[in-house]
C-alpha cells in the first residue's frame, strides 16, 4: 500500500527512498506518521530537559545530528543524518556540513560578543538551521527545539512557547508563524521572536 502523505504549504515532500526509511510499515497516511512522530519528539524534549549539556556540545555538528536522531529514530532510518537529496528548500546537498559549521561559528560569534540580545541569537540560529535544511524530514520541529535548547541550556531562560499550537497544522498559528519566518528571509526577524515568545 506504502505511505500516502498530503502536504501542506511550506512542507517538504520526501522522495520514494527517504520515504522507504519508515521503520513502522503499518503507517499508511500523515495523520498516523505526525502522531508517531509526535510521540518519538516528546521523547526527544524530556532527553533535553533531563540532562545538562556543555556549550560547547550544544554548538556542534554532533548535536545538531544528535538532537534530530533522538526527536525520528523511532520512525525514520536515516533520523539524524544530513539529506542525501536536493529540496525545495536549502542549501545544495554537499553544501549542509559547512553551511551549518558557518553557522554554529557565527553563533559561537554571537553570544561571545553579545552581538543580538539572548532571544534573538537562540532565533537567529533557528531561523537560519532551517533554511539550510539539513535533514530530509522534520527540520521546522527541529529548528524550534534547538531554539528551545539554546535558550533553556546556554541562557538559563523558559523555553519559547510557539503559540502553543502544533504548527504542523493548517490553521492561523502555522500561518502567523510563516509569514513570521518569510520576514526573516528578508532580514526582519523580530516578528519570528514575537511569535516564538507568544
Amino acid at each position: 500500500m506504502g505511505l500516502d502523505l498530503e502536504y501542506i504549504d511550506a512542507q517538504t515532500p520526501l522522495d520514494e527512498d527517504e520515504k522507504e526509511g519508515l521503520l513502522i510499515k503499518t503507517i499508511t497516511t500523515k495523520g498516523e506518521l505526525d502522531e508517531f512522530e509526535q510521540l518519538n519528539i516528546e521523547k526527544a524534549i524530556e532527553w533535553t530537559i533531563s540532562r545538562k549539556f556543555k556549550t560547547e556540545y550544544l554548538l556542534s555538528e554532533k548535536f545538531v545530528k544528535d538532537l534530530h536522531y533522538k526527536m525520528f529514530c523511532d520512525t525514520w532510518s536515516w533520523a539524524g543524518e544530513f539529506r542525501k537529496t536536493n529540496k525545495n528548500i536549502g542549501v545544495d546537498k554537499y553544501s549542509i556540513g559547512v553551511s551549518l559549521r558557518q553557522l554554529i561559528d557565527d553563533c559561537k560569534y554571537w553570544i561571545e560578543n553579545e552581538t543580538y540580545p539572548e532571544d534573538e541569537i537562540a532565533i537567529r540560529f533557528k531561523h537560519k538551521i532551517v533554511n539550510i535544511h539539513c535533514f530530509s524530514n522534520g527540520n521546522g520541529r527541529h529548528s524550534r527545539l534547538i531554539a528551545d535548547v539554546i535558550i533553556n541550556k546556554i541562557f538559563g531562560k523558559p523555553y519559547f512557547t510557539w503559540s502553543s499550537n502544533n504548527l504542523n497544522k493548517k490553521g492561523e498559528a502555522r500561518n502567523n508563524y510563516l509569514k513570521a519566518i518569510k520576514e526573516g528571509d528578508k532580514g526582519n526577524i523580530q516578528p519570528l521572536i514575537e511569535f516564538a515568545k507568544s
